[in-house]
């Protein structure tokens, strides 16, 4: 009998446990009627470069001052032992947690239940990303990458789930309890806002069996838009890892990639910068990208005209500004010979926008049409 759910997530300096290291830990108990009781978190020196900081948000300073694995083993372990263990990729964490725990000499082969694949099987959700499965149920999703924001938001789906789950076996780990000092990041990092790291939560499941599991480490690793060879390799570690084959995992690159130019057209528009990503993208994986990615849908010329709704960012007055030098001409209403409407939400209800969606005018973000600007400008000059 369990004492109730741990709910789990780790950050990592890389995506291959035999190679890089947990550098974050979170753990969130969950009891049996589903509240919340106590949650933990610790940095973690993993006595290697931090990897990619960028996604992750840890400076070296912060991890510096933390204790490493074998400083925290005993105190992860009381804090899992005798419950049953729950994460968002749980194949993911499950991992690494055995090879932390291997490299201090102790077994780790627990089981446990997966909120990713919880969150497709009962709460509706179309995407694999914890962004996508809390906003299918509702459930608030803090920092990405944090670990304790992870392991809250995976254990606010846990308890969406809680009256279908079935019983799972409990961690058993044997380790004596250590006094372990906790250090916390300095705070939280700004979530990425690259376009390839907004698509990514937007991607839909896969039927074949495990390819979600492969595809959430691949959406790690796309976020930067590279692929080192250290980063292949480690693919390959997780493809095996998985008993995924070559063609299983040619297959899962060639419908990411189709996805990956899906979600690009959803808001009409793919810019120059948008089908070069997704280019590389495709090159990256070994697709060819003919087919899947799309050509742009806009394009302005000198003359144009161009409407502003919605309040923006900036000034209206400094972005019409913006228009009027780069040779476009601004109207305050929309018409058939409208070529372009820019809006502080492109989904924007406003009479404008319904006016341009009836016409058939693209919408566009105002940090698509400065991008399109800058091409604008770029041609002229």
């Amino acid at each position: 009998m369990s004492n109730g759910y741990a709910v789990v997530d780790v950050e990592t300096t890389g995506l291959s446990p035999g190679h890089h290291r947990v550098i974050e830990v979170a753990v969130v108990h969950v009891d049996s009627s589903g509240r919340r009781t106590d949650e933990w978190c610790t940095l973690v020196n993993p006595r290697r470069d931090l990897g990619a900081q960028h996604v992750h948000g840890i400076s070296t300073a912060e991890a510096r001052r933390a204790p490493d694995f074998a400083g925290i083993a005993g105190e992860l372990a009381a804090r899992l032992t005798g419950r049953v263990l729950v994460a968002h990729n749980l194949s993911f964490d499950l991992r690494f947690l055995h090879a932390e725990f291997a490299r201090l000499g102790h077994e780790f082969s627990a089981s446990g239940l997966c909120t990713m694949e919880l969150s497709g099987r009962y709460l509706g959700a179309s995407s694999r990303s914890l962004a996508a499965c809390c906003t299918a149920a509702g459930v608030p999703m803090g920092t990405a990458h944090s670990a304790l924001h992870d392991a809250r938001a995976a254990a606010g789906l846990l308890v969406r789930c809680l009256d279908r789950v079935g019983g799972v076996p409990p961690v058993r780990l044997d380790l004596p309890r250590t006094s372990a000092f906790a250090v916390q990041r300095s705070s939280g990092h700004a979530a990425e806002q690259h376009f390839l790291a907004k698509l990514v939560r937007l991607l839909p499941r896969v039927e074949t069996p495990r390819g979600d599991e492969y595809l959430a480490v691949l959406d790690r690793a796309l976020v930067d838009r590279h692929l080192s060879a250290e980063e292949q390799e480690e693919l390959l570690d997780v493809a095996c890892a998985l008993d995924l084959g070559l063609p299983e995992v040619m297959g899962l690159h060639r419908d990411y990639v189709a996805a990956l130019a899906e979600a690009a057209r959803e808001d009409g528009v793919v810019t120059a910068d948008e089908e070069a990503d997704l280019r590389l993208v495709a090159s990256l994986l070994g697709v060819d990208p003919g087919e899947a990615v799309p050509r742009r849908t806009v394009r302005l010329s000198l003359g144009d005209l161009v409407v502003f709704t919605g309040e923006m960012r900036e000034p209206r007055e400094v972005w019409e500004s913006r228009a009027l030098s780069a040779g476009l001409a601004v109207k305050g209403g929309v018409t058939k010979k409208t070529a372009l409407v820019i809006a502080a939400d492109p989904n924007s209800l406003s009479g404008k926008a319904d006016k341009a969606r009836s016409y058939g005018i693209p919408i566009v973000s105002e940090d698509l049409f400065a991008g399109l600007l800058g091409e604008l400008t770029g041609e002229r000059a």
